[in-house]
């Protein structure tokens, strides 16, 4: 298919928030890769920030971080985790870029005195971000437009799409609308009415949806007496009314959509060659992902835990590794500012792997710390993932070394030693952003390390987003302590792994695993970190 006849599926939500979009539009990029077309996705997002990278995790949930260094919305790592191909910062978009966008221009001069207006100079930035997805020879592009119909900061970006279909024609857009048909248990009958109000609500903008999308709240069935009922007020024939039902784990919605059909539907109604999906792979996985027994528990001791999406890649990570070696993550959620020497046996004690993530800012720094001297002295499989390291570096010179008050000059900045600390070169940007070390980078691993035997080979790339490093001026010391430090940059100034010997299974890196980890190829740390939880348990047991 040649680049300027690329096809385009609009996925919008309606009714409340977090029925899930992201899963619904990733799920249907996997049936649409699996008929052999190349898909390319985006997510546009209506929060004015320019992206979710000053956020709180609290927020809006994770960062996830592409190749090229993009702070993107959670999303993109569904896109990457079904699709099993890697986004990069284009296929984010937000308000806040657009808008940018238009205003440098026009500071520049290049509207040439025009009155800049929402239509048509953001609806054109908006509608060419997303034709530039098209232009990367992808067949198909599939675009998630966040938030709900009805809100006002959506609104640029639906005129944007329904002018798009009005440009292209049918057969080249397609509108999925994603849906609420709630069970009121009191009445014992799914309510047609909200989602008709969101339908109405869509079509008042000039957009009419193909398809529904219809996600249903308890376990009852959407019969052909409700389809056809919603099909006739919200002008949609009945077999495009798709039912989505919860299901036990999300890598089970592609099989469910193409179970109804969803598929096959949307290729016949985008022109494109009707072939029989290969997704044989794909329900080899999900079948392992849901058909173990064995429990092995995890002890996540973070600072954002209240919501987990905060940790959502972790998550997802801990499970492709769970299916691969047949046990079922057990996560035990653990507020690290609640972690204390005299109550760390109450909180750790019965778990088989203790995981510290990464964070921002000094709370709960000290718990994450007491964490890691609990899993070190206790001889439980421990990973630390970014900040992970960092405590594990610190807590090692406390305890080993006897660096009396060791710590990170980002918490305190007066430390005798600053075992963490940022670089040099670094000191002098006053743009904090621009500190950061994000994006892939390159590793050169240790022979004979624990992690050169874990990845199987001398050298990878991993994803990274933080700003402070192993002080270069501790490496030796480091590692004449008995730490080794078994992953270095080229250059080998900045530590990427650490790792104890003598210990059951305890490693630490710089970068996020996780975000490179899929569902038919879980990444190798998550593997072996829960195949020792689980050789744990079992020594525990006998």
């Amino acid at each position: 298919m040649s680049v300027n006849k690329a096809r385009y599926i609009f996925v919008t939500g309606g009714v409340v928030s977090a029925l899930g979009k992201g899963i619904c539009a990733a799920s249907l990029g996997r049936l649409l890769k699996a008929r052999g077309f190349k898909v390319g996705m985006i997510k546009l997002d209506p929060y004015v920030n320019v992206d979710p990278g000053t956020m709180s995790p609290y927020q809006h949930g994770e960062v996830y971080v592409t190749e090229d260094g993009g702070e993107t919305d959670l999303d993109l790592g569904h896109y990457e985790r079904f699709l099993d191909e890697d986004m990069s910062k284009e296929n984010n978009t937000t308000t806040g870029q657009i808008y940018k966008t238009v205003i440098d221009r026009e500071r520049k001069g290049n509207y040439l005195g025009a009155t800049v207006q929402v239509i048509p100079h953001i609806t054109d930035e908006i509608k060419s971000r997303i034709t530039r997805i098209g232009s990367l020879q992808n067949d198909v592009v599939i675009a998630e437009i966040g938030g709900t119909v009805g809100d006002i900061e959506s609104q640029p970006f639906l005129e944007a799409i329904r002018q798009m279909g009005q440009e292209l024609g049918p057969h080249r857009v397609c509108y999925i609308h994603l849906t609420l048909v709630p069970f009121i248990e009191s009445a014992g009958e799914l309510k047609t009415k909200p989602t008709q109000h969101s339908v109405r609500d869509l079509r008042e903008i000039g957009i009419q949806p193909n398809f529904l999308l219809c996600r249903i709240n308890a376990n009852v069935q959407l019969d052909d007496d409700v389809r056809s009922k919603i099909g006739l007020f919200c002008n949609v024939p009945p077999s495009h009314v798709i039912p989505v039902p919860d299901a036990d784990t999300v890598y089970r919605v592609p099989l469910l959509l193409e179970s109804a059909g969803l598929g096959e539907l949307v290729c016949a109604h985008l022109h494109l060659k009707r072939t029989k999906p290969d997704l044989s792979n794909w329900r080899k996985a999900v079948a392992n992902l849901t058909s173990a027994k064995e429990e092995v528990s995890i002890a996540i001791c973070g600072k954002y835990v209240a919501l987990h999406d905060a940790y959502k890649s972790i998550i997802e990570a801990l499970l492709h590794a769970g299916g691969e070696v047949g046990v079922k993550p057990i996560l035990k959620w653990i507020e690290s500012s609640t972690i204390h020497h005299d109550t760390i046996h109450e909180s750790l004690g019965e778990v088989d792997g203790i995981l510290v993530p990464g964070g921002f800012g000094e709370r709960g720094i000290e718990g994450k710390i007491v964490a890691v001297e609990y899993a070190r002295t206790n001889q439980i499989p421990y990973l630390g993932l970014c900040l992970g390291l960092q405590v594990a570096v610190i807590e090692f010179a406390r305890n080993v070394m006897k660096l009396s008050g060791a710590h990170s000059t980002e918490f305190n900045k007066k430390t005798k030693h600053p075992v963490i600390d940022i670089m040099e070169h670094q000191r002098a940007i006053t743009d904090k952003g621009a500190t950061m070390r994000l994006g892939s980078w390159p590793c050169f691993l240790k022979k004979d390390s624990l992690a050169h035997r874990i990845y199987n080979r001398e050298a990878i790339t991993e994803r990274h987003r933080h700003r402070y490093e192993v002080n270069e001026e501790y490496h030796s010391a480091l590692e004449r302590h008995g730490m080794v430090l078994s992953g270095l940059s080229p250059d080998g100034k900045l530590v990427e792994i650490i790792e104890i010997p003598n210990h059951p299974f305890f490693i630490a890196c710089q970068f996020h695993p996780e975000l490179k980890s899929r569902l038919t190829n879980a990444h190798p740390l998550f593997r072996e970190f829960i195949r020792a939880s689980a050789q744990h348990k079992y020594l525990i047991s006998e």
